[in-house]
């Protein structure tokens, strides 16, 4: 795909759509609400606006100038940049086809569970009802067991919708899908929040939401907290707001737009915590004790705890428990689309398929995994090390080497920023390269150090070495050994295909100086 013939967004409102779509996920709404909570209250704000404006804002302008200047997906973007930075590339789709393959199946899983708030399915015991009755989880990791057709036949539909959208192009899949789906989750939301204000108990869930903790300020682990949600919300570190911004006009406010689309992502999570909490308010008082002994975030706050207080609810449950997870299932399908996209984008960078062909080869495999492994009875233990392993040693890891070889070893920033501030109404200066220079760096370094020595003092989970090793360790090792691999197959070169060689790079940078 030359960047002559590149795909394009209808306005610069699509795209901000779309990257608020991709950014607003599942984690905005289960996992930011704890992560403020155990990490100071209201204080936490502090640390959190300092990690955006200083590393998550500045990764997304990074990625968004790669892809605008590069016009291309992970793996040929950063191939122009430096033919050595391939396998950069590949990291990031690797990333993307993991994360798609169990993402979606959660997302199924909330789409079972809106029907299942009619009639408030799941009885007197949600935990027992999800891992028994719902799932039929295997007592230990094993070999892949019997198929689940509750979980099954929502997945295909999920992944039906998917494909699609993605068939649909740019514009008139990617681009309408969110135009429909960023609108109808705020409006689902803001209902949603407003009923939790009025439950009896809500001022009570609000006030240990937003009391500040000010000793916190002091704690590293919690300006760690800080960094690790930002960077685990804004969809950067595996290559989605590269593809993205690849697709914009060539006249884009860069610095801009992510600038609306960090502060628009962090105001969904601000919503989504006065909601959470405010529920979280009305079980406590209910069940008349503290708000630290139901809060919880993860699967066990979207499948359990919702549930329990969903039966609660003395005015309109069923309403209440739809609104929570149709909104759990529109976010997670805007993001899901996004991370499919990645992947597809890049195959028909390297191989010059025409889109509706990717979408059914790559897009049509990526389903066919997610169905083949997750529907089953060991699918919510590969889900859970899957998801922490890709997490922790994927998008953490790409987004500290990326910087490091962007920054650090090919010094781009320069370049990067020049290109940037030539279209962009807000000027960088040198708080972006010093930022990303040393800001970022450190804090993820610190980061990996602190989890990898978690991770050897004692088995994730508990889960027995093996499962781990394959499942978790081997699946982040062997995305990279992939990437490697397929970055030393050469590229057949196309008419209108950029000169991929650093000379495109200096004429880049002597063409930035006039600017």
């Amino acid at each position: 795909m030359s960047q002559q013939n590149r795909e394009q967004w209808g306005t610069r409102t699509g795209f901000l759509l779309a990257a608020i779509g991709s950014a607003v996920g599942l984690g905005n709404i289960w996992r930011f609400p704890y992560v403020a909570y155990d990490n100071g209250g209201g204080a936490f704000l502090i640390p959190y606006l300092v990690a955006l404006l200083t590393a998550g804002i500045p990764l997304l302008i990074l990625e968004y100038a790669i892809g605008h200047r590069f016009r291309a997906s992970p793996p040929a973007a950063y191939r122009r940049l430096n033919r050595f930075a391939q396998p950069l590339g590949w990291w990031q789709v690797g990333i993307c086809f993991v994360i798609s393959v169990y993402y979606a199946v959660i997302v199924a899983w909330a789409v079972r569970y809106a029907g299942f708030s009619l009639t408030q399915s799941w009885g007197e015991d949600p935990e027992a009802f999800l891992y028994g009755n719902f799932l039929h989880v295997a007592e230990a990791p094993g070999p892949l067991g019997s198929y689940n057709l509750g979980v099954l036949i929502p997945l295909v539909a999920i992944w039906l919708v998917v494909l699609v959208v993605l068939a649909l192009g740019v514009r008139r899949g990617i681009e309408w899908a969110n135009r429909i789906f960023i609108p109808l989750l705020a409006v689902l939301f803001l209902i949603l929040v407003v009923q939790a204000l009025f439950l009896d108990g809500a001022e009570v869930g609000l006030n240990a939401f937003f009391a500040p903790d000010w000793s916190a300020i002091t704690d590293g682990s919690v300006w760690v907290a800080a960094y690790g949600q930002i960077f685990f919300s804004l969809s950067v570190g595996f290559g989605i707001m590269i593809t993205y911004a690849s697709y914009l006009r060539r006249k884009s406010d860069l610095a801009g737009s992510a600038l609306v689309a960090g502060f628009a992502n962090s105001s969904f999570e601000l919503l989504a915590g006065i909601g959470v909490f405010a529920t979280l308010g009305f079980m406590a008082s209910a069940a008349n004790v503290p708000v630290s002994e139901v809060a919880t975030d993860g699967l066990g706050l979207a499948f359990v705890a919702f549930p329990q207080i969903i039966n609660n609810i003395p005015v309109a449950p069923a309403l209440f428990g739809v609104l929570f997870f149709v909104s759990l299932m529109v976010a997670g399908l805007t993001s899901l689309v996004s991370i499919v996209e990645v992947v597809i984008s890049s195959v028909r960078d390297r191989t010059g398929m025409r889109r509706v062909p990717a979408v059914l080869v790559v897009g049509g495999f990526t389903a066919a995994v997610s169905v083949a492994v997750f529907p089953t009875d060991q699918g919510l233990y590969l889900l859970d090390v899957t998801d922490h392993f890709i997490n922790q040693y994927g998008i953490a890891l790409a987004a500290l080497v990326v910087v490091v070889v962007v920054g650090w070893a090919l010094w781009r920033l320069p370049m990067l920023r020049r290109h940037t501030e030539a279209v962009s109404s807000v000027p960088m200066r040198v708080w972006w390269a010093l930022t990303l220079g040393v800001v970022t760096p450190v804090v993820l370094g610190f980061m990996m150090y602190d989890s990898i020595s978690a991770e050897l003092a004692a088995n994730y989970g508990d889960y027995p070495s093996w499962f781990l090793n394959s499942a978790g360790w081997g699946v982040a090792v062997g995305v990279v050994v992939l990437a490697v691999l397929i970055s030393l197959i050469p590229w057949k070169r196309r008419a209108g295909d950029e000169d991929d060689t650093n000379a495109t790079v200096a004429a880049a940078d002597q063409s930035g100086k006039g600017q």
